[in-house]
C-alpha cells in the first residue's frame, strides 16, 4: 500500500484547515509532485499551499491550485504529496487517471514533474448511452 493511500482526503482538509488554509474547493487530484531545482531550470525558492502553477499533459497547460497537507512548503529539489483543483475540472473528466505523469509549469518553463495518485472530484466518464 503507497503512502499516498493511507491519507483520507477530509482528514486532508482539516489539516490543512488546521493550519489557516481556507480549503472551500473542490480537490479533484492528488499526486506526487517532484519540484526541479533551480540548476535544474526549477524555481529558486519554495512553494506553499495556495500555489497556483499549469499542470501541462496532452499538448497543453491547464491552470490548476495545488495544497500540501503533509508539509509548510516545498522546497526545489523536493517531492510532496499535492492536491490539486483545476480551474476547468469538466475538460479532465476522463483524460487524467491514477499514475498518468504530467509536468508542472509556470509560463512556458517547466518547474516540476508530477504522477497521479487518485481521483477525487468527478465520476468516470459515461458511454453517453442509456439504459
Amino acid at each position: 500500500m503507497t503512502a499516498a493511500a493511507t491519507h483520507s482526503l477530509q482528514n486532508d482538509i482539516e489539516r490543512l484547515k488546521s493550519h489557516g488554509r481556507d480549503v472551500t474547493w473542490p480537490v479533484h487530484v492528488e499526486a506526487d509532485v517532484h519540484f526541479l531545482r533551480s540548476e535544474e531550470g526549477g524555481r529558486s525558492r519554495p512553494v506553499c499551499s495556495g500555489y497556483r502553477d499549469q499542470c501541462y499533459y496532452e499538448h497543453r497547460d491547464w491552470d490548476a491550485q495545488q495544497e500540501f497537507p503533509d508539509v509548510e512548503q516545498v522546497r526545489p529539489g523536493d517531492t510532496a504529496r499535492a492536491l490539486i483543483s483545476f480551474l476547468s475540472p469538466d475538460a479532465h473528466r476522463g483524460r487524467v487517471t491514477p499514475g498518468m505523469a504530467f509536468e508542472v509549469r509556470e509560463g512556458p518553463r517547466t518547474i516540476g514533474h508530477g504522477r497521479i495518485t487518485r481521483i477525487f472530484g468527478w465520476a468516470p466518464p459515461t458511454t453517453g448511452l442509456r439504459p
